[in-house]
């Protein structure tokens, strides 16, 4: 673990300053067996190793980082190796891509039955599941969700400065003074380009160029975390490929199920499961009427980040597109988003028609909120895009 830290030392300090306290003060840490579920380039790994910094520092031989995709797991159970640990005095094992290795749940179920003086905490795919289709694990694990930077944290690391976040319904309420209170200390629209484009993923940070490494690892979410562990056999990878791509360039769109089946040369019922997969694995996002879901068509799909939009066709980027994404993205943490009446784009928590506008030029209609993207401060029913990244 401490030479892990030690590479990843910049990464580390970055990530997880107070910026990005978020989850770490979500996490009931009284529980045995801990999940975080993220998307790949969300951090997870950074995440653990955080902990044991936190919690333990890189010297203390009571918490181990390791990851389960390492060849030493060819020979040796997980079993054995947690029985070893805790007889050396180990406490908390942080474990990295347990879908790696075989029989992964009936394991750790084994550990927290038998080594009830030991806590572990685990990373996985989005794509897992770790209460609803898994009865190893249901019951035992408590589950949380390790997401992207928000905006917030976006301009908390980019401007050095510690905003708090605001629920959904304090940015109703409260909406103008807040924005005042923020733009008083920095201008957030300087900023807001930034995020949308590569602000999300925290490997922005990396000196690498971030349109190829996020083309990597949107090909990574098909190959490892769709078609592995869905089980797909890898000859179908390019379809899926296809899929995404045709949906991306369109998104946000109603998809035709029926054209899509015709353009990957498959049944609309793969086409559909297909779709809920590449939003399982955080590429896609899927919009529903009140009262609908899977597997019924979507109302509309989207990209699960702005940031997604820009590498599939750079010259044709759609800046709608990418504000409604933003809209989407940022609110489905804690809100239900569901299709709209009355030509808003979206409805929330099932009260609120919000419409998504470039500018405070708009005909008001009183029974719309707008979210408006070029103005720091807003009016009434009128109130700035981005301050919508401050939800966490």
């Amino acid at each position: 673990m401490e030479s892990f830290y030690k590479t990843h030392k910049y990464l580390i300090e970055h990530l997880y300053s107070p910026v990005r306290r978020g989850l770490m003060d979500e996490i009931n840490w009284n529980d045995r067996l801990i999940g975080i579920k993220g998307s790949r380039g969300v951090g997870k790994t950074t995440f653990l190793l955080n902990i044991a910094r936190e919690y333990f520092g890189p010297d203390n031989k009571e918490c181990l980082y390791i990851n389960l995709n390492h060849f030493y797991f060819t020979e040796r159970t997980l079993i054995d190796f947690a029985s070893e640990f805790r007889a050396k005095g180990g406490r908390v094992l942080l474990l990295d891509q347990v879908f790696k290795y075989p029989d992964w749940s009936k394991e750790l179920r084994y550990c927290y039955d038998h080594f009830t003086d030991l806590k572990i905490i685990f990373t996985g795919s989005t794509v897992m599941r770790l209460k609803e289709e898994n009865p190893d694990l249901s019951g035992k694990v408590a589950s949380y969700h390790l997401r992207g930077f928000s905006f917030r944290e976006f301009l908390n690391l980019m401007s050095g400065n510690t905003f708090p976040m605001y629920t959904f319904e304090e940015v109703m309420a409260n909406h103008q003074e807040i924005a005042k209170r923020i733009c008083s200390v920095v201008k957030p629209m300087a900023y807001f380009q930034d995020y949308l484009h590569h602000g999300f993923y925290p490997f922005f940070l990396e000196k690498r160029n971030f349109s190829e490494n996020l083309l990597k690892t949107m090909n990574m979410m098909l190959e490892v975390d769709v078609l592995y562990i869905k089980q797909i056999e890898q000859t179908y990878l390019p379809k899926l490929r296809k899929l995404l791509y045709l949906l991306a360039t369109a998104a946000p769109s109603t998809p035709n199920v029926s054209q899509l089946s015709k353009d990957i040369e498959t049944s609309r019922a793969t086409v559909m499961n297909y779709i809920k997969y590449l939003a399982d694995a955080r590429l896609m996002n899927i919009l529903y009427p009140v009262g609908e879901a899977f597997p019924k068509k979507p109302s509309k799909v989207y990209m699960y980040s702005s940031n997604l939009i820009y590498p599939i066709r750079p010259e044709e980027v759609n800046q709608q597109g990418v504000r409604e994404t933003f809209f989407f993205n940022q609110l489905m943490k804690d809100n239900q988003l569901n299709e709209a009446t009355r030509n808003a784009h979206f409805l929330v928590n099932e009260t609120y028609n919000f419409r998504i506008e470039e500018s405070i030029k708009v005909k008001n209609n009183p029974d719309f909120y707008y979210a408006i993207d070029k103005t720091e401060i807003g009016e009434g029913n009128m109130i700035p895009l981005w301050l919508f990244g401050f939800l966490y």
